[in-house]
């Protein structure tokens, strides 16, 4: 799955499951995505979302994500 700003949370939650959680794990700043307001926003809420809540630049979310996605297929 290719990532930018816009790809909804929805779509990485509906092909990675577990990511939302792993990734809160991995920064403190990141627990924006599993918070009660992003949960109900989830349908519309996207990476560019994500990264104003918590303050955390887009690139930067993309690249942890990926980084955590190829470590949990075995590619890293």
């Amino acid at each position: 799955m290719e990532f930018n700003e816009k790809t909804k949370l929805a779509e990485i939650i509906k092909t990675y499951p577990w990511l939302p959680e792993t990734v809160a794990k991995k920064d403190e700043r990141l627990q924006v995505i599993n918070s009660p307001i992003v949960k109900a926003l989830i349908r519309h809420a996207t990476l560019e979302d994500a990264g104003r809540l918590s303050g955390y630049p887009v690139d930067e979310i993309i690249h942890e994500m990926q980084k955590i996605i190829d470590e949990h297929e075995g590619r890293a």
